[in-house]
């Protein structure tokens, strides 16, 4: 991520996105636990996922939104309300 070192996003848990079903998820990072709403589509002409979250971070409410496309390697590259990042397959 653009904003924060590793060390911060391991906090607490180790720092993930995951897909899963057709429209949900889940985002951790840092003292940061949400869950996603996703919709499919495309951007620039490339598959990509946009989404929403809403959870916790450090017991206090906390929402947001979010984009991701596949870039090079099979990475995921995206960008989250304050800060860009990218994804590697664990």
């Amino acid at each position: 991520m653009d904003n924060w070192d590793s060390d911060f996003l391991d906090l607490v848990e180790e720092a993930h996105l995951t897909f899963g079903g057709n429209s949900d998820g889940e985002i951790a990072f840092g003292a940061l636990k949400g869950f996603l709403d996703v919709r499919y589509g495309a951007r620039d002409g490339s598959t990509c996922a946009e989404f929403s979250w809403e959870g916790h971070e450090e017991n206090d409410p906390a929402c947001g939104r979010g984009w991701v496309m596949i870039g090079t390697a099979g990475k995921l590259v995206g960008h989250g309300d304050d800060s860009g990042f990218v994804c590697e397959r664990g």
